[in-house]
């Protein structure tokens, strides 16, 4: 599978779970033919009743800061610099064609993921590459959770470059502290997940 259609495959399973992505069942078993972790988690989505993955679904991503799809936050918490992020995602975005949702964030993954998928290898993972530490970060969580969407996360971080030695010391910084803080509410602030398993796959 060619670094687009998997980049598009994924940002298509990571949004929520509603009656037209499910009618397409045969579609997404085409689409996830030779991945295997696509596969597994295909079959999954198809397996369940809708009421049920999409409990799952926000359990996972809406209730959980910790796994949360919004990628500035693993880097700038919610402060100001995450508008100059997201502000800078939106311009970058624009230069593209691409059009975000009105109410919606651009630094959304499936998003990103469509981005990078669209705009090309170059700068259209840019943002995938800037937000590895949270792709990361999210990746591990989603794990400690045992959740079928860690699949989704192993296929991306897998395609990104390896990490270096520079992104595990940040990522274990991260993991430990938090984001960073300017306002109150972060009350996970330190509950990271655990990241000494997932690494090495990446690297």
């Amino acid at each position: 599978m060619d670094r687009s259609r998997l980049f598009q495959l994924a940002s298509l399973l990571l949004t929520y779970p509603d009656e037209e992505l499910r009618a397409a069942g045969g579609e997404l078993r085409a689409a996830a033919a030779g991945v295997g972790e696509f596969e597994r988690f295909v079959e999954w989505l198809l397996t369940g009743t809708l009421t049920e993955v999409q409990r799952h679904y926000v359990e996972t991503f809406d209730l959980r800061r910790r796994s949360g799809l919004y990628l500035t936050y693993y880097l700038h918490g919610d402060t100001r610099r995450r508008g100059m992020a997201l502000l800078m995602l939106q311009q970058r975005y624009r230069v593209h064609g691409l059009r975000v949702a009105d109410g919606e964030l651009p630094d959304l993954l499936p998003i990103v993921l469509e981005f990078a998928a669209t705009a090309g290898p170059g700068d259209g993972e840019a943002p995938l590459r800037q937000h590895r530490q949270g792709i990361e970060l999210l990746r591990a969580a989603l794990h400690d959770a045992r959740t079928p969407y860690a699949l989704i996360l192993d296929v991306v971080c897998a395609a990104l470059p390896r990490l270096t030695e520079e992104d595990l010391t940040a990522l274990t910084s991260l993991a430990v502290d938090g984001p960073p803080v300017e306002t109150v509410g972060l009350a996970e602030v330190g509950l990271g997940p655990d990241l000494a398993p997932y690494p090495e796959v990446c690297r």
